[in-house]
């Protein structure tokens, strides 16, 4: 199920004495949040609050939100859950938010067997790597590569692929 708002990262700590927040961002990079307008307190969006600034600062985001403005407002907020409305953000062709991958159906485009589920996604240096696990518990791990993913189709749960030679191979 495609969900409309999504988690972004987690309240780790305060900043300074202005209520700035420290966000682990669960998202691809620090980056991805400075691109909200508004984000959310839980993941139906009828808390939403106004990001007033956002920096990258190593592996976190520095965030200013509307009306936390002093260190005790900015401190009752850790361990929050942040979401960001996922019609606001914009992905690059080929890109997937990782939740709407999970438990997806991975299907040859060409003979339609089914391999198992996506599992997990993982970052590698080159490209994003999803772990395939079959009905037998072997989990596989293939590139998410144009030449290997030719189709999402996220609203069924199914991606189509053209598997490498020897990723599925059991000999």
């Amino acid at each position: 199920m495609i969900k409309p708002y999504l988690e972004a990262g987690q309240i780790v700590g305060t900043h300074g004495i202005k209520g700035e927040l420290r966000v682990y961002p669960w998202c691809d990079s620090p980056e991805f949040l400075k691109n909200f307008e508004y984000l959310y307190f839980n993941e139906n969006g009828r808390e939403k609050i106004k990001v007033l600034s956002a920096r990258p600062h190593g592996n976190i985001v520095i965030l200013s939100l509307e009306g936390v403005d002093t260190v005790n407002a900015a401190a009752s907020l850790r361990n929050k859950i942040l979401y960001i409305d996922r019609d606001d953000a914009e992905l690059p062709d080929g890109s997937w938010f990782v939740s709407d991958l999970l438990s997806c159906g991975v299907i040859d485009a060409d003979s339609g067997k089914l391999y198992g589920k996506i599992t997990d996604s993982a970052k590698t240096g080159a490209n994003d790597v999803w772990h395939i696990k079959n009905d037998a518990g072997k989990e596989y791990l293939i590139p998410v590569i144009p030449q290997v993913v030719i189709k999402a189709d996220l609203e069924n749960g199914k991606v189509y692929i053209r598997p490498l030679k020897g990723i599925f191979d059991e000999n």
